[in-house]
């Protein structure tokens, strides 16, 4: 691949995310539905940058498929707001601005909002037990500052409300918007303090939940994310 600002090749990252082989000949739509998760995996993972031009016979070569398929996946990643098409060349991988952030966490924080509220009224046994779990594994990767980890953690955190919701239209919107906010780069747990802050802020959240108070939660989990998007902008803007 290569960066159109630096004309420069770099490893695309995708040869961990190839496309499982089978022994008959692959339904069209289910290869390309395979190579858009390929694609997008890979440019959430950060193994495909901002910028980077992804040309579909090099990505068909990479991921063993045809052309059919990328092209196909392109135009789903496209609608997505991943990629940028480029007639006659290929796609870009979009890249992110300050305006992305703002946007992101207006719609997140109030389905945030919302699925908190939602899991606090039902409260599942399964949703109590799965905190007590992720907030040690969360307290003890913060200690050893292991961020990766704890970036991970927060991830599956927020998974677990918007799993234990019980909504479906809400679960499926939100995995999108929490995968779209993996693509930000440098994450805020980088920051002075924020790790023991984060930590706090999912603590009192899960405690919410616990306590079947959806009031508090719902509240909780917007003054989270406003704070996430706080920061996010602040060290965008420095970078």
């Amino acid at each position: 691949m290569t960066n159109p600002a630096t004309g420069a090749d770099h490893a695309t990252g995708l040869s961990r995310f190839k496309l499982p082989q089978g022994d008959g000949a692959p339904v069209r739509g289910r290869t390309s539905e395979s190579a858009a998760d390929a694609l997008r995996e890979a440019i959430l993972d950060g193994a495909l940058a901002p910028g980077t031009w992804l040309r579909e016979v090099e990505i068909a070569k990479e991921l063993n498929v045809s052309r059919t398929p990328v092209r196909d996946a392109f135009r789903v990643l496209a609608a997505e707001g991943l990629v940028t098409l480029n007639a006659n060349q290929g796609a870009v991988v979009a890249s992110t601005t300050s305006d992305d952030i703002l946007e992101l966490y207006a719609i997140r924080e109030v389905l945030e909002g919302l699925a908190a509220r939602l899991a606090a009224r039902r409260s599942s046994q399964r949703c109590l037990e799965q905190f007590s779990v992720l907030l040690p594994r969360m307290r003890t990767a913060g200690t050893d500052g292991a961020i990766e980890d704890l970036v991970t953690l927060n991830f599956e955190f927020h998974k677990v409300i918007r799993q234990a919701a019980g909504n479906r239209y809400l679960d499926r919107s939100l995995a999108q918007i929490q995968n779209a906010s993996r693509r930000f780069p440098d994450p805020t747990l980088r920051l002075p303090h924020r790790i023991e802050e984060s930590i706090d802020e999912h603590a009192a959240l899960a405690d919410a939940i616990s306590q079947g108070d959806g009031a508090k939660a719902e509240k909780l989990a917007v003054e989270h994310m406003r704070r996430l998007a706080e920061l996010r902008i602040r060290m965008l803007l420095h970078s």
